[in-house]
């Protein structure tokens, strides 16, 4: 029905927005003011150690720059958290989580790659230890908290009915279980994006999910969380990255040139917005096709 389309745009406050975050905030901004429906503004700032509050404001004002308007006030993850830990809780409760202790190095030694790099999964090296020393362990060590991937697909009976649609790639068998035991709470935070990200659009009733093809495979984790904590599953649209001259897709920790930056060079946001729309970018940016 119309004005029941909702798009949000989740930036990380961990640095200042480049041309990408752009990009994919005026997808999301234009599909829902097409529609006649409600664009939200999420600020993913439960990584304490990196979200910042400048970069909040910074996120604000680059957005009003381009031109972009959001309904509403403006919600931030670290606000959630007892929701976090609340789906945590059910999935304990159905013995689909267990804690882990591995390092980054205890995951390199073990020949595996970390979830979301290419290569192996997490091998399981926690899921198999004794109760006994799982208890021990847990009074005296820190640790996250990871989905026994296999026990979760069980537990909804198979990945046969499984699937999401994306406007761009169609219908997409869901399979979280080539993903392994991804991590729902870090170490160092009360959840994993996986969690957070799934558990706030349903709680925001998003229907259409706008974002980078680079968050692509993270949907098939996403569809998996859906299901076991019975929420609906929006329509996806995974978008083309914007990349540099050379072809590299832009990101914070390459040091992509800034919005902010483009603005003090003289750029119009408006005018920015527009270029984004026709599939035009500034000079020493590139747009791939969808």
């Amino acid at each position: 029905m119309p004005g029941s389309l909702v798009t949000r745009f989740a930036p990380s406050p961990t640095g200042a927005l480049h041309l990408g975050h752009a990009f994919s905030a005026i997808q999301a901004h234009d599909r829902a003011r097409r529609a006649g429906g409600t664009f939200l503004l999420r600020i993913e700032d439960i990584d304490g150690t990196r979200s910042r509050p400048e970069h909040v404001q910074g996120i604000f004002d680059d957005l009003a720059t381009l031109g972009l308007t959001w309904d509403g006030a403006a919600s931030f993850q670290s606000a959630r958290l007892a929701v976090y830990e609340q789906s945590l809780s059910r999935l304990r409760d159905k013995g689909l989580l267990y804690p882990c202790f591995c390092t980054r190095a205890d995951i390199a030694a073990s020949g595996a790659a970390p979830h979301g790099s290419a290569g192996a999964v997490y091998p399981g090296t926690c899921r198999m230890l004794d109760p006994a020393t799982r208890r021990a362990r847990l009074a005296a060590e820190p640790h996250a908290w990871r989905i026994d991937m296999a026990r979760a697909v069980a537990a909804i009976g198979g990945t046969g009915g499984l699937a999401w649609h994306d406007e761009l790639a169609g219908v997409v068998q869901a399979d979280p279980l080539a993903h392994g035991d991804v991590v729902l709470a870090r170490k160092d935070a009360p959840a994993s994006y996986h969690l957070a990200v799934t558990v706030d659009d349903a709680a925001q009733g998003v229907t259409h999910i706008v974002r980078g093809v680079d968050l692509f495979e993270a949907t098939h984790v996403h569809r998996v969380l859906q299901a076991l904590l019975d929420l609906p599953v929006p329509l996806y649209r995974h978008h083309a990255l914007l990349t540099d001259a050379a072809g590299n897709r832009l990101a914070k920790r390459n040091g992509a040139p800034t919005l902010a930056s483009l603005y003090a060079a003289g750029q119009d946001g408006p005018a920015l917005a527009d270029m984004l729309r026709r599939g035009q970018t500034p000079p020493g940016f590139a747009l791939p096709r969808d």
